[in-house]
This record gives structure tokens, sequence and C-alpha cells, in this order.
């Protein structure tokens, strides 16, 4: 008797288990303590639960409720919140989960390449700048590096880390000197979701059905479907959609303001593709997302490699063309750091500059400032004799030739078919440039910076930034 009974004892301590097990309220890790919520709208809540279990989120004040589909999946959308904190949250199902340290603020993605990847521990003067970090206001939360077949609807793992001396060297070193200077000028909580993997390509972070409208990539996705993913070694640039599956996916709808982008060296040597692929993935991501034409801010590439002695053609200078080419889309911004490269690393430890200038198209873009916030650009081109003379949009209050002699570097001009030659340029007005050449009688087209690496280029506006590179012509360039 006392063996049976021994028996049913422990046969009703596992069933309670198991039922427990199945009750319990399971969430995506990012709702934790120290996470920051987007401010100024309806923030979203998720998780999973037992099949029609009623759940009841609390935020402060706020109180949604609801229950659990035949699939379990339950979601809330608590009322919009202005900035502040810190707010506790509690979770209620069967079973209790309360989170406290929350912060209401503006949340930002983080995503590219290595760039992107590349933390605060490797910036430049990391030491000064990681004693100094103390910004409990900051706060990041890192994705671990997945890839997946299939969308998938939960991070594995992770957690939200404040801002100090002792969280802040894993950073993003771009995110959190992008956010160190929102935070600076707002006075409000940052939030930082990083998601990004080193040496990706562009199509691996956008969704299949974004992948399936386009006509270079839509076949890989039935290969993809045959692979077991257990048994093939398969990385992040092996198929298109994998990161998205596994590291973006997950994260959506994570209430958000927008998203900063440093990537596009993987895809330069198809940079006419890119002009494509590109905007198609930040549409994605926007349709994905459901919040409209969300803020998406985006780097162009360094300069980077040997610089040249004679005009050439150029890769690195085509991606630039098309990431440039990308600001016809609405609500996007990028920063031009075409001065703050390394010849010699692809990673540039500059990533102050770069968060910075970040961080001034934010001020334009999602918070709507009147400032100059970026580099003059290109606006038009008219011929003046045996010159060119070159309008930019953006010049602040105008334009100035860094270096003692005035003379404007990095221009070259050719005739409608001839070989580009180095040019003399001058700045003549606030915003113009003139541009010719002795080798040229007749000069039709200009580029300016085009190149890997023109590490000479010294035009700027009025606020110190850099003219973004550029060409007038259309010829066929020298990718895909």
């Amino acid at each position: 008797m006392k063996i049976n009974g021994l028996r049913s004892i422990l046969l009703f301590l596992l069933l309670m288990l198991s039922v427990a097990g199945i009750a319990q309220v399971t969430l995506p890790p990012f709702f934790n303590c120290n996470m920051v919520l987007q401010q100024g709208i309806a923030i979203p809540v998720w998780g999973w639960a037992s099949p029609g279990e009623k759940i009841t989120v609390t935020l402060d004040k706020n109180v949604a409720t609801t229950r659990t589909g035949k699939d379990g999946k339950w979601r809330v959308n608590l009322p919009k919140m202005n900035y502040g904190g810190p707010f506790k949250m509690t979770i209620k199902g069967k079973d209790l989960h309360t989170f406290g340290n929350i912060l209401i603020g503006e949340v930002w993605v983080c995503s590219g390449q290595s760039n992107m990847e590349f933390k605060v521990a490797s910036a430049k003067n990391a030491a000064a700048e990681i004693a100094a970090a103390n910004y409990p206001n900051i706060r990041s939360f890192t994705v671990k590096k997945r890839v997946s077949k299939e969308p998938q609807e939960n991070l594995e793992e992770g957690e939200w880390w404040e801002c100090s001396p002792q969280t802040v060297s894993d950073f993003t070193a771009v995110g959190y000197f992008f956010a160190r200077n929102l935070y600076e000028k707002l006075k409000i909580p940052i939030g930082l979701i990083h998601t990004s993997w080193g040496g990706t390509v562009a199509e691996t972070w956008m969704s299949s059905q974004a992948i399936a409208a386009d006509p270079d990539f839509s076949g890989m996705l039935e290969k993809l479907k045959a692979v077991d993913m257990n048994s093939t070694k398969v990385g992040p640039n092996s198929y298109p959609t994998l990161l998205y599956n596994g590291m973006l996916n997950p994260v959506i709808p994570y209430g958000i303001r927008g998203a900063i982008w440093y990537q596009g060296e993987s895809n330069a040597s198809r940079a006419q593709q890119y002009k494509r692929v590109f905007p198609d993935m930040i549409k994605d991501w926007r349709t994905k997302w459901g919040e409209g034409n969300f803020p998406f801010l985006f780097v162009q590439l360094a300069n980077f490699k040997k610089s040249v002695a004679e005009p050439a053609e150029s890769e690195w200078a085509e991606l630039r063309e098309a990431q440039t080419q990308t600001l016809q889309l609405e609500n996007t911004g990028m920063a031009t750091i075409i001065d703050v490269g390394d010849a010699i690393d692809i990673h540039p430890t500059d990533k102050q500059t770069v968060g910075y200038r970040l961080s001034l198209a934010a001020c334009k873009v999602a918070y709507g400032e009147n400032l100059v916030f970026t580099g003059p650009t290109y606006k038009s081109m008219k011929k003046d004799g045996k010159s060119i003379l070159i309008t930019f949009d953006h010049a602040g209050k105008g334009l100035q030739a860094h270096g003692k002699y005035g003379y404007v570097n990095g221009f070259t001009v050719a005739s409608k078919d001839g070989a580009f030659k180095w040019a003399k340029a001058t700045i003549t007005e606030s915003n113009t440039v003139l541009v010719s050449s002795d080798e040229v009688e007749n000069p039709e087209v200009v580029r300016y910076g085009w190149a890997d690496n023109p590490d000479d280029l010294n035009l700027y506006n009025s606020e110190e930034l850099p003219a973004n590179p550029f060409r007038t012509d259309t010829r066929p360039g020298v990718t895909k």
C-alpha cells in the first residue's frame, strides 16, 4: 500500500508539473526588466500560453486583457504612453510575470553587417569612451545570431542592458554613439535592438515574400525548401531570407521609431542589383512592421582600399551611388563617411563620426528638426564654355574646401565618350563649383569622389559635413 500510495503521489506531482508547464506564459526575451518601449504609439505585447487562457497585461496604470487562440498565441496593444519611467509591467495568466525598471522612449533597430556589429571596445578612444559611458537611460538588446529556413516566432535568448562603463564595451559602437547623441539632444530614453551579422548580404535580411518577387533570387527559395538544416552546413549568405527568418521576424512587431543600417560591402560586386534590392528590403521591413514608412537611416560606404593615381571605374563608387539613389524613398536618410575610412582596414574605428552623422539624419527625418543634416549633394550641372558648373544642395551657409590653396580635390571630367581626366575645381558661389581640365577640350560629364578610396576629398559645407560622391554620366559600370 505504501508503494502504491507513493506511486500515486508521484503520478499526481508529475501531472501537476505537466499542467503547470502547459499553462506557463511564455514571452519573447525582450519583454523583460530594463526594456525600452516606444513612446507615442500603441504598445504591442505578445506571447504564448495554453489555448483559451486569459491573459492580463498591466503597465503602470494601463491594463489590457485577452485570451489565447487555439494555437496558444496571444497579443495585446497597450495604450500609447509618453516618455518616462521607470515603470513596472505584470503579465498574468495562470502564472505571473513581473518586470521592473521599464522606460518609455525611442526604440531603434540597429542592423547590417560587421561595421554595425563592431563593438565599442574596438572603437577609437575606447578606454575613454567606456569610462564616460554613464547613460542608464540608454539600453541595448542584442539578438543572438541564428539562420533559419522558416520564419521564427521567438528568439532563443537575450536581455536588455543598461549603458554603463561595465556593460557598454559589447554594445554596437555605431548604435551607441548614435543613441548617445540622440539622448543628449532629446533627453529621452533610447533603446537599441541590435541584430546584425558580419559579412552578410542584403538579401539574407529580406522576407521570403520579398525574395519571391525578385527575379534574381526567387528560384533559390525552392532550393532552400529541400535543405536539411541539421545535416547541411548553411551560412547566413547561403540562401536569401535566412537572417530575416532567424533574427528579424521574431522581433516584429515590437514598437520602434525606426532603423539604422550599416551594410553594403558584401554587395559591392553587385552594386547595380543593389539599386533594386536595397530599396526593396526597406519596403519589406516597413510592410512587415505595419507601422507605415518608419524612418530608415543608413551609412554610405567609407573610403577603403588603395587610392588610384588615375581615374578608374569602381565597385564601391557604384555601391555608394546605389545607396544615394535609395534616398528617393520617403523618410530615409544617409550618413556620408567618405572622409573617415581606412585604406587598409574595412572596419574604420571612428564610429563616433558615423553615429553623429546618423543622429543628424534622425533629427531631420524622424524628429522634424530644421537643420543641415547632410553634406553637399549634387543638384545640377551647366556647361560654361570649356568648363562645367556644378550646383549643390545642402551647402548650408556655403561650400568650403579644406586646405590652404582653396582648390577642390576629387573631380574628374570627360567628353561624352572619352576617358576621364583629373580636373581643376574651384568654389565660385556659396553652392557652386566650376570644373575644367586642360586635357578635355569639350567636357560633357563630371564625377566626384568616384573611386574605392578617393582619399583626398576636401569639399564640405559650413557644418563640416563632406560632399557626397556622385557622377553625372550613366555609362555602364563594372558591377553586375
